[in-house]
């Protein structure tokens, strides 16, 4: 049986027959993917440690991976006795410059190269370049290594159900050409799974939570080029790609066909592998930037919105059905643990009509757990929730018209003054920014501060963004908007009229609880505007529907005005979802949307 000692002898090995002196595994597939199918887990499946995100770095002497807070203490857990020290990031330096630090002159640096951008090889060239450190692509050392390693995934593909696609394969291409034209570019290559099945109105289930499928899309000025396993495409698939004008030939042709093409190409450098590119034509001219589609897939048509809207009926059905289950077995004295929210939660999402699968791994936290914001609990370190406390979940679903991401925290047993008066907080920075209007195409990172300022009024914050763009039936992370004060503002985030966007401030005590409030929300275009002289203002349609805790808001703290924002909320939530529920659903429903008052 191999163990991450063995794996790590082994590698050293392989390493030393190919005259590296220090080899990367990132958590990276060939289109630079948050999710990895099975067949790139290699930091995971190579290190021992399983969180999400991660750098695994090895040298003949030491080994270490990079992560950052949210994973530190997981990863403590994880990496003791292996010989791998846990290096926090934010707190070290980062293992490129590392590297620089602890590798001779003349050293020789391995990183697969389907695991690496073309920015992230150039950034990792650049701090290796004073002391002359080569990079190579050992790209057969990690099969050498991992003998078990799962094939590339081919799982069959679907057609998105036409009943929710507002605009044909055809008419997306005929965008993105437009664009093209615009660039000069001959060609586009695009890499990014979102983008792909997006663009083609097809969806999978290659990667876990994500509908999409590995391959690879080509498109030039008449033509387009799929680079997928024919095998895993019935003929409604054929006949729909055919009808758009997209051929098909196998995923592991794409670097053979970029070898045969000439002109100019359009590539996004950070949604690009390296070892797609290996074999480009000298004579290939590069345009670099983001991908068109990104831009068109993040603003929703009216119809989109429209089935988003049902999809989030649909959601807070089912969560109703959940919270009223829950809250039945914990006042009646039942022990749940965290890893029973998400099989309850799973069963309730699972019966509502067109729901496909979650939208990620559900995150439920009990108390001190909580306040780890990318918390996991396993079946070997999880909470059994009892006593008193705060239970954080965040949650979501894929379905056919539309994709889901909640959080909402809720009391176990009696909340304290100060559990009550942290929610509160978070609830007045929720409600500070749904309730915004800004004009439209503001950079998004900008309007961070409208959320964090009562936060930031009581001397509170929080680490992480405030909002991240939501797909259609798609990634539950997309761009290219980005609600996050940290986050450089450049002209890729405008705000549009029909983006999705998660509103989710938090806060965290470190060994006791954590909160978040989160909402997804559409941009739209503010009805009947009081000025027009200073251009078009956006505000925020708020798309999910689930009541917010009551019995969690300090109504001392709150403003008349934050008080009738609940109380409009939970009307609305109540008149939509009290006819989607029955019996203790509908009873929990009704009980929690009623009236505010001090």
């Amino acid at each position: 049986m191999n163990t991450v000692s063995n794996y790590l002898s082994a590698l050293r090995e392989a390493m030393k027959a190919q005259g590296l002196d220090a080899l990367v595994i990132p958590s990276a597939d060939p289109h630079l993917s948050e999710y990895l199918p099975a067949h790139w887990q290699a930091r995971r499946e190579l290190s021992g440690f399983t969180g999400s995100v991660g750098t695994f770095v090895v040298t003949a002497d030491e080994a270490g991976v990079w992560v950052d807070s949210r994973y530190w203490e997981q990863a403590t857990k994880q990496l003791a006795g292996s010989g791998i020290e846990l290096q926090k990031s934010g707190q070290v330096p980062p293992y490129n410059e590392w590297l620089a630090a602890n590798l001779p002159e003349n050293a020789a640096v391995g990183i697969p190269s389907d695991m690496v951008s073309l920015t992230g090889k150039r950034t990792l060239a650049q701090s290796l370049a004073a002391k002359n450190i080569h990079i190579e692509h050992p790209d057969d050392l990690l099969d050498q290594v991992w003998t078990s390693r799962p094939a590339i995934p081919a799982e069959t593909v679907f057609i998105h159900d036409p009943a929710y696609v507002s605009e044909t394969a055809a008419e997306k291409l005929a965008r993105v050409r437009a664009v093209m034209a615009e660039k000069g570019a001959d060609y586009h290559l695009v890499s990014s799974l979102d983008d792909i099945a997006w663009l083609t109105n097809l969806r999978g289930s290659d990667v876990p939570f994500n509908p999409v499928f590995v391959s690879f899309l080509l498109i030039g000025k008449d033509n387009a080029v799929l680079f997928t396993d024919q095998g895993r495409l019935n003929a409604e698939v054929a006949a729909a790609l055919q009808t758009a004008g997209i051929t098909i030939e196998p995923y592991a042709q794409v670097a053979d066909k970029l070898a045969q093409i000439g002109g100019t190409l359009l590539i996004e450098p950070n949604k690009t592998a390296v070892s797609t590119l290996v074999r480009l034509p000298e004579s290939l001219c590069l345009i670099e930037g983001i991908n068109p589609s990104t831009f068109f897939k993040s603003v929703k048509s009216e119809a989109d919105i429209a089935h988003i809207r049902e999809a989030m009926e649909q959601d807070g059905a089912a969560l109703c059905g959940f919270f009223a289950e829950f809250e039945d077995i914990i006042d009646n004295g039942g022990s749940l643990t965290e890893i029973d929210v998400d099989t309850i939660l799973h069963r309730h999402r699972s019966a509502r009509p067109g729901f496909i699968s979650l939208s990620f791994d559900t995150i439920a936290g009990f108390n001190a757990n909580a306040a780890l914001p990318h918390y996991s609990a396993t079946p070997e370190s999880h909470s059994t929730i009892s006593g008193n406390g705060l239970l954080l979940i965040d949650s979501g679903a894929q379905y056919k018209g539309g994709t889901t991401d909640i959080t909402r925290v809720v009391p176990v047993g009696t909340p304290t003054a100060e559990q009550k008066r942290d929610n509160t907080l978070v609830l007045k920075a929720h409600i500070a920014l749904a309730e915004a209007v800004f004009p439209e195409n503001i950079l998004s990172p900008m309007i961070d501060a409208i959320c964090r300022k009562p936060l930031w009024q009581a001397q509170c914050d929080y680490g992480h963004g405030t909002g991240h763009g939501v797909g259609y039936f798609l990634n539950v992370h997309e761009g290219p908007q980005v609600i996050a004060c940290a986050a450089v503002p450049g002209p890729q985030h405008a705000m549009k009229k029909g983006m999705v966007t998660s509103i989710e401030p938090g806060l965290y005590r470190p060994g006791k609880w954590g909160i978040r409030i989160e909402n997804l929300a559409a941009n739209q275009a503010v009805a009947n505007p009081q000025e027009t002289e200073f251009g078009s203002f956006l505000y925020f349609e708020t798309l999910t529907l689930c009541p917010i805790d009551t019995r969690l808001m300090d109504t001392a703290m709150m403003t008349d005005g934050e008080i009738d924002w609940v109380n409009r909320y939970h009307a609305e939530v109540r008149r939509r979802l009290e006819p989607l529920t029955e019996g203790a659903a509908k009873a929990w429903l009704i009980k929690r949307t009623e009236p505010l008052a001090r």
